[in-house]
């Protein structure tokens, strides 16, 4: 995975099948109106704001990153998943705490694909 598209579209499906997962799980909490369109834009929009706007968030936020001992990382895929919600309104996540925990189970999707897909 070493062509910069490939990987784009390695996170874009991740992004996703977490948010997708992070629906079933979170009932109410997190929806898309079960339209499969919805998560693929939303995966995609997530994927570009990690890409873009999170790198800039994480080194502004890197005090509080280094005092938590890196949980406040929850706290900034929280607010990329809301950011996400707030731009594209058919995926709808009800309060903060529920973004949260949607970024909390993108990020272990994530974790485990990335683990999968790793070349050794």
């Amino acid at each position: 995975m070493k062509r910069p598209f490939t990987r784009f579209l390695v996170r874009w499906f991740v992004c996703a099948l977490g948010l997708w997962i992070a629906a079933s799980f979170l009932g109410g909490r997190v929806s898309y109106n079960s339209r499969l369109g919805v998560i693929v834009v939303s995966g995609l929009l997530l994927a570009i704001v990690n890409v873009i706007i999170k790198p800039i968030v994480v080194i502004l936020s890197l005090p509080a990153i280094l005092f938590s001992l890196g949980l406040f990382m929850i706290v900034i895929n929280g607010l990329m998943v809301m950011l996400v919600s707030k731009l594209y309104t058919p995926l709808h996540v009800t309060n903060f705490g529920a973004a949260m925990l949607a970024g909390m189970v993108i990020g272990l999707v994530n974790y485990l694909v990335t683990t999968i897909l790793e070349e050794r």
